[in-house]
């Protein structure tokens, strides 16, 4: 026998309680449950009494998807129920709420837009790590927690590489909210991450400008368009808005994926080191393309069936790694400096795709405390900064590729492990002396980046008289 979802109902233990949220294709209970703590939600879909297919279809697909993914960027999944009694899926129930009534306040000030956006890109980052494709991002699907993480929620659409894609084998129009469709989804493409990053692109575009991109669309005649027209830049709505910025967003919302940014990751750094974002002619445009341009594009994409895509999510995430070298950068060091320099160039032979980020770690007595000037009196921070640069000149990489940080704390091996986890990065490389105090000083650091880093590390070692060894460890 069907049940159909009311307050009182208990199904499993659940006993439903108020109704939340009414939506075109589910309802969202209040429950509570005897053996489980802290506030949950309901899930249940809409099935009508006429053709509810792809309804069906994509709740089968949530409950298929949402107990693989892990951490805090998803909501927790605690219980499901299936087809023969009442479909439900229950979650824990996410206290910040939805980012929806902030989104329709845009345009936002440019510091909360920044700041939003990196929360964003960082969820979507851990989200495709994970294997999935979310493919129907869009405000309403992007919770807070109260800690601030964004939590995407709406999975009905997803696509999980090492699943069935249902949706895929059982419908063969294009599905998506329409003002963030990515054009490849439109080509009924749905094995491309880089999808997500053109709907990060249109909601950062809205959230600066106020505006969406590609206008609000009612019909997929209306999507079609953006296969050829593109949007006003962001600079010519608001013009305070930095070149940096425009960058970014347009890069996001480029028409042919291997033109936007190519991991979430990417996107992610570029938000969080502004002053090392490589600007191009997007972001100086001030007008729309002209209509020769236009009409010339169009001849070419009228006739487009397909974009390339990437053999699977966690390949293209693999594709573009972002890597940390620590340099020490004291005389003492210096011979092992350069070591780890061919130690890179090495790893780019393997990893050609490789963006390099070299960081330097100023030991302070307590966080906060500025170290002031060198010996000569130099500031010490940009002093470090310009040897940085100097140490990566023979690595021969293009400027978007290589970045240089400072750090400063009191604690070396957590300052590069909180930079490593906050840039969502890959590998770490560093230095480990092979003599003397400093020997253990510097080892210890190395055991504990490797100890504590979520990602592998390789630590290079120059004993007395030997050859470096490279040690290459999974964290």
């Amino acid at each position: 026998m069907q049940l159909r979802p009311h307050s009182g109902l208990t199904i499993d233990g659940f006993t439903l309680g108020e109704k939340l949220h009414t939506g075109g294709f589910a309802t969202i209970w209040e429950v509570t449950h005897p053996d489980h703590q802290g506030p949950m939600v309901m899930k249940v879909p809409t099935i009508l009494d006429g053709y509810d297919g792809p309804t069906i279809v994509g709740f089968e697909v949530e409950q298929m998807i949402m107990p693989r993914l892990s951490g805090p960027h998803v909501p927790k999944v605690i219980g499901s129920g299936g087809f023969d009694v009442m479909p439900y899926i229950v979650t824990e129930k996410i206290e910040g709420g939805s980012f929806l009534p902030i989104f329709l306040k845009a345009p936002l000030p440019l510091s909360d837009v920044i700041e939003i956006a990196a929360r964003m890109v960082h969820a979507v980052s851990d989200l495709h790590r994970q294997h999935v494709i979310h493919l129907d991002l869009k405000p309403e699907n992007f919770l807070q927690r109260e800690t601030g993480e964004m939590v995407m929620v709406d999975f009905g659409l997803s696509r999980h590489d090492q699943l069935p894609d249902l949706l895929a084998e059982e419908f063969t129009i294009p599905m998506g909210t329409y003002p963030y469709i990515a054009p490849e989804q439109y080509l009924r493409c749905r094995d491309d991450p880089r999808s997500d990053l053109f709907a990060l692109g249109a909601m950062l575009y809205a959230l600066a400008t106020g505006r969406n991109p590609c206008g609000t669309p009612q019909s997929l005649r209306g999507v079609r368009k953006r296969l050829w027209r593109d949007p006003v830049p962001p600079r010519a709505i608001r013009p305070e808005i930095p070149e940096w910025l425009q960058e970014i967003i347009l890069r996001a919302l480029a028409v042919d994926p291997m033109r936007r940014y190519q991991t979430a990751a990417q996107m992610a750094f570029d938000l969080t080191h502004p002053q090392q974002v490589t600007l191009t002619a997007r972001a100086h445009k001030l007008k729309r393309d002209g209509w020769l341009q236009v009409f010339d594009r169009w001849r070419v994409m009228r006739k487009l069936r397909r974009f390339t895509a990437p053999a699977s999510v966690a390949a293209q995430v693999a594709s573009i790694p972002i890597i940390v070298v620590a340099v020490d950068l004291t005389p003492e060091g210096e011979r092992l400096a350069e070591v780890l320099r061919r130690a890179v160039k090495r790893m780019l032979l393997i990893e050609p795709e490789a963006r390099i980020a070299c960081v330097n770690v100023i030991k302070t007595a307590r966080i906060g405390i500025d170290q002031g000037t060198d010996e000569k009196g130099n500031n010490l921070h940009v002093a470090r900064l310009v040897q940085l640069k100097a140490w990566a000149n023979e690595i021969e990489l293009p400027d978007h590729r290589l970045t240089y940080t400072v750090l400063e704390g009191p604690d070396p091996g957590q300052a590069i492990i909180d930079y490593a986890t906050a840039n969502q990065v890959d590998h770490i490389m560093m230095g480990a002396r092979g003599h003397s105090t400093t020997r253990r000083y510097l080892g210890s650091v190395s055991a504990q980046v490797v100890a504590e880093a979520h990602c592998s590390v390789t630590v290079i070692r120059l004993p007395e008289g030997g050859e470096p060894r490279p040690e290459t460890l999974p964290a």
